[in-house]
């Protein structure tokens, strides 16, 4: 069986799900599964994990991401990107101001409320808000807390036709949908806005300028490479470390519960450079959740 972690470039134009299904066929194995959707449209850092790597899968979804994208002031879209309808225009007034701009993004930063875009795959009464949406039915959609660690502009801002246009970084916790960031930035604005651009740059600690296409993946397992496959510890990088006595690794092996010095929910424990498992706090000792040996 092989295991391991994969750092995929998923290209514009295929789902998560579409990126799995090519890497089964790719590398002849049934059990592969994805860290964190990415939307069809956008490029970026997709995590893949094969074999018994998928027993780590759930906290590479739970890892932070960075994404690097395009705010468009002027109008917004059905979608809250370039993909949708125009359902508002404005006219940007040309004396708007980076440092405006700068100091309504330092407003998001921290735990702030959002409501899912109509288009996305956040379900209610068991449908998906995409299909509400594609029906042209409104429904009421559930508030999410979620966490935006940074927010900044990395461009300057260009003006046309009406429109202001302008780059940005973001670093966020899971279930952050930057589209409706942008928009929200916009309304802080005074303006309809929409996402023009976003690619994802990290994931769960894996970066875009090392991640491979499903081409590049698909040539280096006709030659038999499969250097490109990570250790199960890429799998476990968000994670508070610890390392292992001896005793304790043995002890864990077995199940056994530990004493640490530590405040920590979760922590992956390890033993000589090697992950062993992942622990959980119960009280003032630390309990095996997964063991990985």
């Amino acid at each position: 069986m092989i295991t391991g972690i994969i750092n995929l470039k998923k290209e514009a134009g295929m789902t998560s799900h579409d990126a799995v299904f090519k890497l089964r066929k790719i590398l002849q194995e049934k059990k592969i599964g994805h860290g964190g959707t990415l939307d069809p449209d956008v490029v970026g850092v997709l995590p893949i994990a094969v074999g018994k790597a998928t027993r780590v899968i759930e906290y590479m979804t739970e890892a932070g991401k960075v994404y690097e994208g395009e705010v468009t002031l002027g109008y917004s879209t059905s979608t809250e990107d370039a993909s949708g309808e125009i359902i508002d225009r404005k006219p940007v007034d040309e004396n708007l101001s980076e440092e405006r701009i700068d100091q309504a993004m330092q407003a998001f930063i921290g735990d702030i409320i959002q409501i899912p875009p109509m288009y996305s795959a956040v379900k209610v009464n068991g449908k998906k808000l995409y299909e509400y949406a594609r029906a042209r039915q409104e429904v009421e959609r559930p508030q999410r807390q979620v966490t935006i660690r940074n927010f900044e502009r990395t461009s300057p801002l260009i003006f046309e036709d009406g429109l202001c246009h302008f780059n940005f970084r973001v670093a966020c916790s899971k279930g952050t949908y930057v589209r409706t960031l942008s928009v929200d930035l916009g309304a802080k604005l005074g303006y309809p806005s929409h996402m023009s651009r976003l690619e994802r740059t990290a994931s769960a600690g894996l970066t875009l300028d090392t991640a491979l296409t499903l081409v590049e993946i698909s040539e280096k397992v006709a030659q038999a490479d499969f250097s490109f496959l990570l250790p199960i510890e890429y799998g476990v990088l968000d994670l508070p470390r610890v390392d292992l006595a001896e005793e304790e690794k043995i002890g864990i092996s077995f199940g056994r519960r530990i004493q640490l010095d530590r405040e920590e929910d979760l922590l992956a424990s390890f033993y000589q450079d090697k992950v062993v498992a992942i622990l959980e706090k119960r009280g003032n000792e630390y309990k095996p959740r997964k063991v990985l040996l």
